[in-house]
């Protein structure tokens, strides 16, 4: 998830990854024009006096009237305690820190991914193996100088095309750093000096921006040194003097500054960077479809036909070709790997290779037998210079921290699309997130999970499923919360079923485990967790398959646009659907299992919860400790119920949607009809703002606490009620029952008035008896209406690019909606008058003070 929001980010939080296997008679993608710079030189081909007559040559050419600098003799330079490498360049360590590049003349011009990586973190800023920036570079020689450039990719033309000179004047490559050239080795090559480049490196590459710091060059130095034929890889360890605390403030988004005279404190890393080139021809882009889901990388390429500067989106995938072209499934020439980081818990190796190889079934449907394989990292033995910084490896990398995450980055070519490597990041407490979720989902139908923790065999197919997930990010695939919906919501009871397809049909959905299924329906245990399902095998086909006889990206759309149109009838092959409004499906609910019916789905969710109460104890009890691992319990319970009965509060103001192209007819969105979203607020007024009794046990909670019971069912009962109160939800409802042709509406009015009479359904009683519950549930209740009616109305527009007035279309346009003002106070009239006529039946005093208080807070609202 590079991202992320809790488990799987995500990415997120998350991207994705690539090989780079050189490609066969391909089309490469189109690459952007080159920035306009001094043209290269070419080197002497040997000896001393040679080179300095290329630097007396180049020496006119330096710029701002500063003398080029005078290269030396080869050996003058190159001498002494020297440790030389042959790879991608020449790498000379002269004693223990001086590092010179010896650049061959074939590989200036070329583009290379630079990788930057705190290899070692300094404890609370992050983790070993953490990425830092990545981006492209490409060594440029001008005179007696090395220029070291950042490569754009943001817009691009065809260099044939006479727009690539203005493409070239507004993409002019950034200047990251300048060497002389010290000397001039065999063939042309350059000899530079760039030890600083590494111990007090430009913010680019450098850890200092993210500690905000100084490097103290006094302690900071070269740490290790190896090159590869495509690769060289450099550590270096760095020491920062940092302001305390450091990072950015979370309101402004500023850095923290110290103030004056505030000590700085010490910070010091190992810092990797990776310097990977790039195919020498990029792969063939797959150009993206919004029908289904990839990470995609955009550029502008204004070389196209249409009569207007393109967007062009190419999906992030890896580089995987046929042994046997001809033959309809072959192993690929190179199949995508992922390394086992060694710091991973041995009992678990075998569940992370079981997660990396679950893939193999897909990409079988795209044509490739094993495309996708799971690998020990070698040891230092067969392999010393093996790092999982390098990278030129992907690697599975298992993280010593209390964050209950994972997350999926990788790191793509931009010319293509093409994933070039991908670490997936397991943060070690992402198997207490793993047990809790487990518990308070499916607790009640496995009979492993009645003790905590899980057993081990459980724990390790836990983590098979999160790894399994995070590689499908790296593999291009972001999450698609909506495919699951697509279920019949009795299916994913059904053992016939579950067997088959799963309770979901892909493994990127947040669909956790199946909390729907009931303890009768005695489906075999595995079934309840995700596994790579039949959308994951759709949209690995479309992403990877070959399609003969195609030359370009062009070529590919309608073999792609047919595969895609699979969804018309098989709708759990869909993706999403685009949102630019707020409106997206309410299937579209992240953490939901089906949700096709989402309040049926939720009521025998709330039965497996109800379940859990009494199972609380002694599932948690530890005779050796306190009470805190059953408290954490109680809580989870209590979020798990949030976030199913959210599902049902989604459907207020929502729609149904399929995502389609031109030639597809029908409505991409079409509103839900009026008794969908009437029973919704119903069940919401049943299951939360009726006080849910059954989570107020008092075995738990006089264990557990002093007090605290009413304040915590009040503030979930606050959360849902704004979510329900949603200025974006209202502002649809007057949009839908405004739109013409739009069947059944549910009504603005309608709506605020159910909340109403549901919320304050005791006003209507011969003895009028509010519990403490209740009257905390109805402030919170003219909280937010106050909060509507006292809010500032967004003047907010959103202004076309070719300035031609305002369009108020924006989330931000015209909201709170002037109808759910007034309306709000008509229902605030409405509210005083049934509790002016239910103060005489009040059955007690906290009742009786309840009622004047709340007509008096009307009273302000009305009559500020």
């Amino acid at each position: 998830m590079r991202f992320t929001r809790p488990l799987f980010v995500s990415a997120g939080l998350a991207l994705a990854a690539v090989s780079c296997t050189p490609a066969a008679a391909t089309t490469p993608a189109p690459t952007p024009t080159p920035a306009r710079t001094a043209p290269a030189q070419p080197g002497p081909s040997n000896g001393a006096a040679q080179g300095a007559a290329q630097g007396a040559q180049g020496g006119a050419q330096g710029g701002g009237g500063q003398q080029d600098p005078q290269p030396r003799p080869y050996a003058q330079v190159i001498r002494g305690d020297v440790k030389t490498r042959d790879g991608l360049f020449k790498t000379h360590m002269i004693g223990a820190n001086q590092l010179y590049y010896e650049i061959p003349a074939r590989e200036l011009g070329k583009e290379m991914l630079l990788v930057t990586r705190a290899a070692f973190n300094t404890n609370s800023e992050g983790y070993g193996g953490d990425e830092v920036s990545e981006g492209v570079v490409r060594w440029e020689r001008r005179g007696n100088r090395v220029l070291l450039r950042r490569v754009q990719y943001g817009i691009i033309a065809d260099p044939a095309d006479p727009i690539a000179d203005a493409v070239a004047r507004s993409n002019y490559d950034a200047i990251l750093a300048a060497f002389p050239v010290a000397a001039f080795g065999p063939d042309s090559a350059v000899v530079i000096d760039v030890s600083r480049l590494f111990t007090n490196p430009p913010n680019e590459m450098s850890i200092v921006q993210q500690s905000r710091g100084q490097v103290d060059a006094t302690r900071s130095f070269l740490e290790k040194v190896a090159s590869f034929p495509t690769n060289v890889e450099v550590d270096a360890v760095l020491t920062v003097n940092a302001p305390p605390g450091g990072g950015f403030n979370p309101f402004t988004g500023q850095p923290v500054v110290a103030a004056p005279g505030t000590p700085t404190i010490t910070k010091s890393f190992v810092v990797h960077w990776s310097m990977v080139k790039l195919p020498e021809t990029p792969m063939r882009p797959r150009l993206l479809d919004s029908r289904v889901g990839y990470f995609h990388s955009n550029r502008i390429d204004y070389s196209r036909p249409e009569q207007r500067a393109q967007n062009r989106a190419y999906i992030s995938r890896w580089r995987l070709e046929k042994k046997d072209p001809n033959a309809a499934i072959s192993e690929p020439v190179k199949p995508i790997t992922y390394y086992v980081d060694p710091a991973t818990p041995e009992w678990l190796v075998p569940w992370v290779k079981a997660g990396i190889e679950e893939w193999q079934p897909a990409f079988e449907a795209a044509g490739f037998r094993r495309g996708i394989v799971a690998a020990d990292a070698p040891s230092p033995e067969q392999d010393p210079d093996w790092s999982p910084d390098d990278a030129r490896y992907s690697v599975i990398r298992w993280l010593a921290s209390t964050t209950e995450n994972a997350q999926g980055p990788s790191i793509v070519d931009p010319r293509s699309g093409e994933i070039i490597e991908a670490d997936v990041r397991m943060y070690h407490n992402i198997m207490n997130l793993q047990t809790w979720w487990y518990w308070t989902q499916v607790g009640p139908l496995d009979p492993r999970a009645a003790r905590l923790p899980l057993p081990d065999s459980l724990q390790g197919r836990l983590v098979q499923f999160v790894v399994a997930h995070e590689v499908g990010h790296t593999l291009g695939l972001p999450h698609n919360q909506v495919a699951s919906a697509m279920y019949p919501a009795d299916s994913v009871r059904s053992r016939t079923w579950v067997e088959k397809m799963g309770h979901s049909p892909t493994i990127m959905d947040y669909a956790r485990f199946n909390y729907v299924a009931q303890p009768e329906d005695n489906l075999p245990l595995h079934t309840l967790i995700p596994q790579v399902g039949p959308y994951d095998l759709f949209s690995i086909k479309w992403g990877y398959s070959v399609f003969p006889g195609t030359t370009n990206a062009d070529d590919e759309r309608p073999a792609l646009d047919a595969l895609a149109r699979q969804q018309d009838t098989v709708p759990w092959f869909r993706y999403g659907v685009g949102d630019d409004f707020g409106a997206i499906p309410y299937t579209a609910y992240t953490e939901a299992v089906g949700d096709q019916d989402a309040i049926k789905s939720t009521e025998l969710g709330i039965r497996n919860l109800k379940r859990l109460v009494p199972m609380l104890l002694p599932a948690t009890t530890q005779p050796l400790e306190d009470v805190s691992f059953t408290k954490e319990g109680y809580g989870r319970i209590l979020s798990q119920f949030t976030q199913e009965v959210r599902h049902v509060a989604a459907i207020v103001g929502s729609s149904d949607g399929q995502e389609k192209y031109g030639s597809q007819p029908g409505a991409r969105f079409t509103p839900i009809p009026r008794e969908r979203q009437r029973a919704a607020v119903q069940f919401i007024q049943q299951q939360v703002f009726a006080t849910p009794t059954w989570m107020l046990d008092p075995a738990i909670l006089r264990r557990l606490e002093p007090e605290g019971s009413v304040a915590r069912i009040n503030a979930m009962q606050r959360g849902i009620l704004g979510f329900m109160m949603d200025d974006n939800r209202m502002a649809r409802l007057v949009e839908y029952e405004a739109l013409p042709g739009t069947v059944r509406p549910y009504p603005l009015s309608e709506f605020l008035a159910d909340m109403r009479t549901g919320i304050w359904s005791e006003l209507g009683a011969g003895s009028v008896r509010v519990d403490a519950y209740r009257r905390g549930l109805q402030r919170i209740y003219l909280e937010a209406v106050a909060a509507k009616l006292n809010a500032n109305p967004s003047t907010a527009q959103r202004v076309s690019a070719s300035g031609a007035g305002g369009t108020p279309v924006s989330r931000a346009a015209a909201r709170p909606s002037t109808d759910a003002k007034s309306l709000l106070r008509m229902e605030l009239r409405s509210l005083d008058a049934a509790l002016a006529a239910a103060l005489p039946k009040a059955g007690d005093a906290a009742t009786r003070a309840h009622i004047q208080d709340a007509r008096w807070q009307i009273d302000q609202l009305l009559n500020p």
